[in-house]
């Protein structure tokens, strides 16, 4: 949720962010609905994609 939520707040869609971070589309959909865990690699390039320290989305994770 995290990840989505960052995402909406910049105004990119799916296919945008998953080219700024490097991932899949498909992949990207798996891991905002919660149907796949990202791997340490994956969440840094979110991380990048959205302009946020990578801190952010772990912290948030741990939290939950």
């Amino acid at each position: 949720m995290q990840i989505r939520r960052l995402r909406e707040e910049r105004g990119y869609s799916l296919e945008e962010l998953a080219e700024r971070g490097g991932l899949s589309f498909r992949g990207l959909i798996y891991i905002e609905h919660g149907q796949r865990s990202p791997s340490a690699l994956t969440l840094l390039n979110n991380a990048a994609g959205l302009d946020v320290e990578p801190g952010e989305l772990v912290n948030h994770i741990a939290q939950e």
